[in-house]
């Protein structure tokens, strides 16, 4: 069976889905294909359930890329102003949590209903339980259709094809390498992908002391020698997580030191020091105690070997001075990542020099788009990449 469309899309996600609804808005026919049994499987687990959708705060600076300029263009013409104009059309409502991060009242699946409903309101169609096998170049005489896709359904022939493929992260919600895969056989060159938002995996000493505070969660600030962020972090059994350390594992490659803040927002040597001369008898975990949860005191005395027994009094500045650095700058020993099983994003994909920032057509293959996660642009934690998805999306949607 072949079926002859103007648009075809590859994925049913965040950008495919966007992407249907802008180019069918403008009366073109589209077709979405995906090997998954339901559409918006990331959108659905997203935000604990609650899809934290865009940031009242999109910035440019928010993205990571080899060109960052790249991003601007799509950002700025369909804007987190947008979506959120398409959630009160809807009549969903929503809230803000810290930094912007705006956050669907009811659950994920909600927002997943809403694109759907405006996908049958332009009249596109979507398949799912659809694998790809093959995309290609049609030959001349079957213009207008540049494209032929072999799928388990049948051929499609297609005049404009958007791959919206995503990236590697979450492997279990059906992500693949197909995004990648199509652009090189298209000659179009990648940037080299890795895991991002994403906890940290820690070698065996401090593994066992973090596996010992497994679900406490304290706040910090995380540096590199690029970036900082301060929020959370999560004691794991395998190492380290939390708003702060997924932040952070964007800007870390193995053999980059991340240097964590324990207490960002005092003084350590000055309070120490207070502490010592109006409580000299309290030992150091009983200090520390007054920051953090009295196991995390004990655990981290015992983790740095520092004395159990000896009071505030004991201790020279000399000492004191030591302590407090080593709380503002603890350096753990990092393994690496949790890998694309829990990521929630990859960077890399798609080279941007490879495509229009306009269109997001393929500068060297006409009709062909590429969107969403497999382009080489992720965003920080807190809706940014949902709102890339849509951006982007939107974008594409008004040239195929």
């Amino acid at each position: 069976m072949m079926q002859t469309t103007q648009v075809l899309i590859l994925g049913a996600g965040a950008a495919g889905l966007m992407c249907a609804i802008s180019a069918g808005q403008r009366k073109r026919q589209v077709i979405i294909l995906d090997h998954a049994s339901r559409a918006g499987n990331k959108i659905r687990i997203s935000g604990g359930g609650r899809c934290n959708f865009t940031n009242y705060f999109i910035e440019p600076e928010a993205y990571l890329s080899n060109n960052p300029h790249f991003c601007k263009s799509a950002l700025s013409r369909y804007t987190q102003w947008d979506f959120i104009a398409l959630m009160e059309k809807h009549g969903l409502p929503f809230h803000e949590k810290e930094a912007g991060q705006l956050f669907s009242d009811r659950k994920a699946q909600a927002i997943v209903d809403m694109l759907l409903a405006e996908i049958q309101e332009v009249g596109a169609q979507l398949s799912l339980e659809t694998e790809i096998y093959t995309v290609i170049k049609t030959k001349e005489n079957q213009s207008p259709y540049r494209f032929q896709v072999t799928t388990s359904q049948g051929d499609y022939l297609c005049e404009s094809l958007v791959v919206a493929t995503g990236g590697l992260s979450m492997p279990a919600l059906g992500a693949s390498a197909l995004g990648y895969q199509i652009a090189q056989e298209f000659g179009l060159s990648l940037v080299p992908q890795r895991a991002a938002l994403v906890p940290f995996t820690l070698h065996p000493q401090d593994k066992a002391f973090s596996a010992s505070l497994a679900g406490l969660s304290i706040n910090i600030r995380a540096h590199t020698a690029e970036k900082s962020f301060q929020g959370a972090l999560l004691f794991t059994h395998r190492g380290l997580s939390g708003p702060a350390i997924l932040q952070i594992s964007s800007y870390w490659q193995a053999g980059v030191p991340v240097s964590i803040h324990l207490m960002p927002d005092i003084d350590v040597l000055k309070a120490l020091k207070e502490a010592r001369q109006a409580h000299p008898k309290w030992e150091l975990k009983t200090w520390l105690a007054q920051y953090w949860p009295q196991r995390l005191a004990k655990a981290w005395c015992d983790y740095q070997n520092w004395p159990a027994s000896v009071t505030l009094s004991e201790l020279s500045n000399l000492k004191l001075e030591s302590y407090a650095q080593t709380i503002q700058a603890w350096v753990p020993n990092i393994a690496g990542t949790e890998g694309y099983r829990t990521a929630e994003v990859t960077l890399g994909g798609i080279d941007t020099d490879e495509l229009s920032s306009k269109s997001m057509q393929a500068k060297q293959v006409e009709g062909l788009y590429f969107i969403g996660e497999v382009v080489d642009v992720s965003g920080h934690l807190g809706g940014f990449n949902f709102q890339w998805a849509w951006s982007s999306a939107w974008a594409a949607g008004e040239y195929v």
